[in-house]
C-alpha cells in the first residue's frame, strides 16, 4: 500500500499594511522612474559583474547560466522597477505574488539577510554608474530607499518561510544519495534520491521545487531548480531533469548534462528543502494541467496527489511536445491517471508517429476542448508556450486568475503579467 507523504500548507502571503515611502523620496521615484525604468537591464548589468568581482563566493550561489544569457538581469530589473511602480502608482497591480515567488526562490538558496546588504551596495553603485551626474543626493536617497523597501519586504517573506519550514537560513542544504537512475528519454533522466542523513522526508506539496547544488569537474558549484516529480511512496523523492543543449552559440547546460551524463547511484546531492507557490488547493474545481516540454514534471506529482486524495475530480492533461519519444513521463502520467475518475489527455507534436491515432500536430491547440466552468488552469513549460495558452484561456472566458504558472529559471513574466492581462 502506497503512504503519501507528509504535506503542509503553502504559504500564502500574510496580510500587511503595504510598504510607503516618504514623501520627498516618493516625488523623486515619480520623477525620476521612467528614466531608471528605461535604463533598468543596463544597470543591473553592471551589478553583477561588480557583485561578483567583489564577493566571488556568491557565484557559487547564482545561476551562472541566468547570468550568461541574461534573464537574471532582466529578471532582477522588471521586479525592482515593478515594486517601485507599486509604490507610487496606487492602480498598479499587487506586488505580492512576485514578492512570494522571489522569496521561495530565494529560500531553496539559502540567501540571508547579510546578502542583501551586498546586493544593495553593488545595485546602488550600478544605478551611479550607468546615469552618471543625473544622480544627485537626492535621487541616489529615493532609490537607495527603493531598494530597502524591497530587501525588508522580501527578509521577512523569507525568515517567514524558513520559519515554517523548520531551516537554518545559514544550514539551508541536506545531503541526499542517489538510489536510481530511469532513463526517461534520450535527454531526460529521472533521479530517486533518499536522505543520506537517515532522517524523514522534508513536508512538500506536489508541484514545489528543490535547489540541488552540484560540485562539476572543474571545481565550481552550481544550484538549479528541479520539480520533485515524484513522492509516490513518501521515503524518496525524485527530481527529473532534461538536458539544456545551447542554441545560436549558447554553452549547453552544465548541470543538466553533468547530471544526465556523469551522475551515478551512490552520489550523494546537497538539496534545499522544497519551495514555490504552484500547488493546487483542496476545492473540487476541475483542472486543467497544460504543459510543454520540461514542464511535465510539475503534472506527474499533482496527478500522483489527486489519485490518493481527489480522486473524483475533474482533470484534463494537455501536454506538447516534439516528439513522443521527447515526451518525458508520459506513460507514468497516463498509468497513475487511471486512478482518477473523470479524467481525459491530450497531445500535441511538432512531428507524430506515422502509427500515432491520438496525438495532434502543430502547437497547443484548446479550442476544441470542453472547458468546464470555474475551471482552475495550472501551466507550465517554455515562456511563449504559456503565454499562448493564457491568452487562448482568456479568449475562451477563463478568468484570468484561475490560471497559475510556473517558470523554470527567472520569472520574466510576473511583474508585468497582471497589467498585461488586465
Amino acid at each position: 500500500m502506497l503512504s503519501a507523504p507528509v504535506t503542509t500548507p503553502v504559504a500564502t502571503p500574510v496580510s500587511t499594511a503595504p510598504p510607503v515611502l516618504s514623501p520627498a523620496s516618493e516625488a523623486v521615484v515619480k520623477a525620476t522612474a521612467a528614466v531608471v525604468a528605461e535604463h533598468a537591464e543596463a544597470i543591473t548589468a553592471v551589478f553583477y559583474p561588480n557583485m561578483f568581482a567583489a564577493h566571488p563566493e556568491l557565484l557559487r550561489v547564482f545561476n551562472q547560466g541566468n547570468q550568461a544569457s541574461g534573464e537574471q538581469s532582466k529578471a532582477l530589473a522588471a521586479s525592482v522597477v515593478a515594486f517601485a511602480v507599486s509604490l507610487i502608482d496606487p492602480d498598479a497591480p499587487s506586488f505580492d505574488h512576485v514578492r512570494t515567488r522571489i522569496a521561495y526562490k530565494h529560500v531553496s538558496l539559502g540567501i540571508t539577510p547579510e546578502q542583501y546588504l551586498i546586493v544593495g551596495q553593488y545595485l546602488i553603485g550600478a544605478v551611479a554608474e550607468v546615469l552618471g551626474d543625473a544622480v544627485t543626493p537626492e535621487i541616489a536617497a529615493a532609490w537607495t530607499e527603493v531598494y530597502w523597501l524591497f530587501a525588508v519586504t522580501l527578509i521577512a517573506e523569507e525568515a517567514r518561510l524558513y520559519q515554517q519550514a523548520g531551516v537554518d537560513p545559514h544550514r539551508p542544504l541536506r545531503p541526499y544519495r542517489i538510489a536510481r537512475r530511469i532513463a526517461e528519454t534520450q535527454d531526460v533522466v529521472s533521479l530517486v534520491l533518499e536522505p543520506a542523513d537517515g532522517g524523514p522526508l522534508p513536508a512538500m506539496q506536489p508541484g514545489q521545487y528543490v535547489s540541488v547544488f552540484v560540485d562539476l569537474p572543474d571545481g565550481s558549484r552550481q544550484p538549479r531548480q528541479y520539480t520533485v516529480s515524484s513522492t509516490a511512496f513518501g521515503t524518496r523523492l525524485q527530481i527529473t531533469v532534461s538536458r539544456v543543449k545551447g542554441v545560436d552559440g549558447a554553452p549547453d547546460g552544465r548541470v543538466s548534462n553533468y547530471l544526465n551524463d556523469q551522475a551515478k547511484v551512490g552520489d550523494v546531492l546537497e538539496i534545499s528543502a522544497p519551495a514555490g507557490d504552484f500547488v493546487i488547493g483542496d476545492d473540487q474545481a476541475p483542472l486543467l494541467l497544460a504543459s510543454a516540454g520540461a514542464g511535465i514534471t510539475t503534472v506527474l506529482p499533482i496527478v500522483e496527489h489527486l489519485a490518493r486524495t481527489q480522486p473524483e475530480r475533474q482533470v484534463i492533461i494537455a501536454h506538447a511536445d516534439r516528439t513522443a519519444g521527447d515526451h518525458a513521463l508520459r506513460e507514468t502520467v497516463l498509468h497513475v491517471a487511471r486512478h482518477i475518475d473523470n479524467v481525459t489527455a491530450y497531445s500535441w507534436y511538432e512531428t507524430i508517429d506515422p502509427d500515432d491515432t491520438d496525438s495532434a500536430q502543430g502547437y497547443m491547440d484548446l479550442s476544441g476542448l470542453d472547458l468546464p466552468p470555474d475551471l482552475q488552469v495550472f501551466t507550465c513549460g517554455p515562456l511563449p508556450f504559456m503565454r499562448h495558452v493564457r491568452a487562448s484561456l482568456l479568449e475562451r472566458g477563463v478568468p484570468p486568475e484561475n490560471i497559475r504558472y510556473e517558470v523554470f529559471g527567472p520569472d520574466l513574466w510576473g511583474p508585468t503579467l497582471d497589467r498585461a492581462a488586465g
